[in-house]
């Protein structure tokens, strides 16, 4: 959540990105991108392949793609914007893989099948979001006011390492993601990792998959901030920060600084699956304001999955619920 103390501008700079959006589509396209901020797909969340509300990239001309990344790259950081678009090309790539192989529904993967949607109106005179999303992408952003809350978010990579043999082989996604929780868990000691690996295989998927709210009595016990070295502590808020460092600053660092308050040492790190690369491994970091769970066992575990959950600002909801409470709110309201 971006903090108006800050002196910010993000809420200013995706409004302004958001109107040259809309001013840039023909009325019916517009009519397709937009909805009203109650519309039931705001709080809709899925990272599977297939049509989403909005309007997708390939309906677009070159200009209004354009204007719909200059939208997304306001509410990502510069390796968050690397990040998506790598995962957008990945389609193409599993496109062809999924071809080669002779798998059905390979045409439903390709890198402008990513959906675009504005909710409310971005003008000043009420809560309003955008979202971006397709197959392993999903980028949400509230804005109240001058603050932004910027979750649910998801990243996924297939292949997470592109196979020799294909248009960038070797090409690795989410690295970071899966070397600094495998160096985190092999870091721990024996007894440790007797609180930390919670089972010897991995769940399928992220335990939370999309629901629109994430239930994380589902996420199994594990390791304590409070019961981590000072090295392993390090460990632990170096991948924090990869997963709040995809967003811009001004949303990451307030995020950080709510984690922060809470308390490190409140915070937990469980593992399941084998610590060997190549293997089926998933992780989960819980902390009382938020949720990370990255998982990697689909497709001989070259399929990443990783979400971050805010537990209080997922959907700007405590901002809305500080909104509508407000007499000056109610009064605007009516």
């Amino acid at each position: 959540m971006a903090n108006p103390r800050s002196g910010c501008s993000a809420a200013g700079r995706m409004a302004r990105a958001a109107r040259a959006f809309i001013d840039g589509l023909a009325p019916d396209q517009r009519q397709t991108a937009c909805a009203t901020f109650d519309a039931p797909d705001r709080r809709e969340f899925t990272y599977l392949p297939g049509p989403r509300p909005g309007l997708a990239l390939d309906e677009m001309t070159d200009e209004q793609q354009a204007r719909a990344m200059e939208l997304l790259a306001t509410g990502l950081s510069e390796r968050g914007m690397a990040n998506a678009r790598t995962i957008m090309q990945l389609e193409g790539i599993l496109a062809e893989i999924e071809r080669a192989v002779g798998r059905r529904g390979w045409q439903r993967r390709h890198p402008r099948y990513y959906w675009f949607r504005i909710l409310g109106y971005p003008d000043g005179s009420g809560p309003w979001a955008w979202k971006a999303g397709g197959h392993h992408l999903a980028v949400h952003m509230t804005i109240v006011g001058e603050q932004v809350a910027g979750t649910p978010q998801f990243f996924g990579a297939n292949p997470a390492v592109v196979p020799d043999g294909h248009a960038h082989a070797g090409l690795r996604t989410l690295a970071d993601e899966e070397d600094l929780g495998r160096a985190l868990v092999t870091a721990l000691t024996p007894a440790q990792r007797e609180l930390a690996v919670s089972a010897p295989l991995a769940p399928r998927d992220i335990i939370t998959r999309s629901d629109p709210v994430a239930d994380v009595t589902q996420i199994p016990s594990g390791l304590i901030g409070d019961h981590m070295s000072g090295e392993q502590r390090e460990l632990l808020v170096r991948l924090i920060r990869r997963y709040l460092g995809r967003v811009i600053p001004a949303v990451a660092d307030t995020a950080w600084e709510e984690i922060d308050d809470a308390g490190l040492e409140r915070v937990s790190f469980r593992w399941a699956g084998p610590t060997d690369p190549g293997h089926g491994h998933y992780y989960a970091v819980l902390g009382p304001t938020f949720l990370i769970e990255y998982d990697n066992t689909q497709n001989n575990a070259n399929h990443i999955h990783t979400v971050w959950r805010d537990l209080r600002h997922d959907w700007g909801d405590d901002l809305l619920a500080a909104h509508y409470a407000s007499p000056i709110s109610a009064d605007h309201e009516h």
